[in-house]
């Protein structure tokens, strides 16, 4: 009897394991060339508003790769993820970095790349454990095998959080400076970066002295890396 109801149990688990590997994988091709118009994250937002009794107001609008500013793309580049060109999802040399750091005695920070944030953002939720790291792990080798640099960076633009209930770079520029995502400038484009780490204890268009600071900071990195010219390499 025991014997049975373990080989049950085994076998729902394997089938349902490979079914999540099968969907997952279909999500993944699916999205290669499919707009998104919506991302876990999201849902997550809107689920806790209704849980909260606190109605939220999604703003979201998909624009495509040669609609978004040349200036956003690259600053995001420099602000989040100078490496996105060189790594396969997973930056070694920051995750050495952090785990030092915390060894040391320091916080230990965060090394997510976009493709990591692009993964979770889109698949999965904001909170953080173990179940959550390894399923964006996953995801995040999925959408480095199957979709171009490009595409992860279009995706991430649009679905990125930038205000409570601000997503993508389209609603983003419309709710900071009341612009086309196509149409920001350096100076916005670096100071929607530099609020990324807190999109909602930060203001891009009434920017503390700590946004400034770090905006200014990620205009020079973009200087660094070669202007928009850089995005040629994607």
């Amino acid at each position: 009897m025991i014997r049975t109801l373990l080989r049950r149990v085994t076998g729902w688990l394997w089938r349902a394991a490979l079914g999540f590997v099968v969907l997952s994988v279909l999500l993944v091709l699916l999205f290669r060339q499919a707009p998104v118009f919506g991302s876990m994250v999201m849902v997550e937002r809107k689920v806790h508003s209704w849980l909260a009794r606190e109605p939220i107001d999604l703003q979201h609008r998909w624009r495509p790769w040669e609609s978004l500013s040349d200036h956003a793309k690259l600053a995001v580049i420099a602000a989040e993820d100078q490496r996105f060109l060189d790594h396969h999802g997973f930056d070694l040399v920051e995750i050495r970095r952090a785990w030092q750091a915390s060894r040391n005695g320091g916080r230990l920070r965060g090394a997510s790349t976009l493709s990591q944030q692009t993964a979770k953002n889109l698949f999965l939720w904001s909170g953080r454990s173990w179940v959550r790291k390894g399923l964006e792990a996953w995801f995040t080798l999925l959408i480095e095998l199957v979709w171009p640099k490009q595409r992860i960076l279009e995706v991430y633009l649009n679905i990125a959080e930038w205000d409570s209930g601000v997503f993508g770079l389209e609603a983003a520029a419309q709710h900071y400076f009341g612009v086309s995502a196509e149409r920001l400038g350096p100076h916005q484009a670096s100071r929607l970066a530099a609020i990324l780490p807190d999109p909602r204890g930060r203001d891009a268009a009434r920017p503390s002295a700590e946004v400034v600071q770090r905006s200014a900071w990620i205009r020079r990195q973009m200087r660094n890396l070669g202007g928009t010219a850089y995005l040629d390499r994607l």
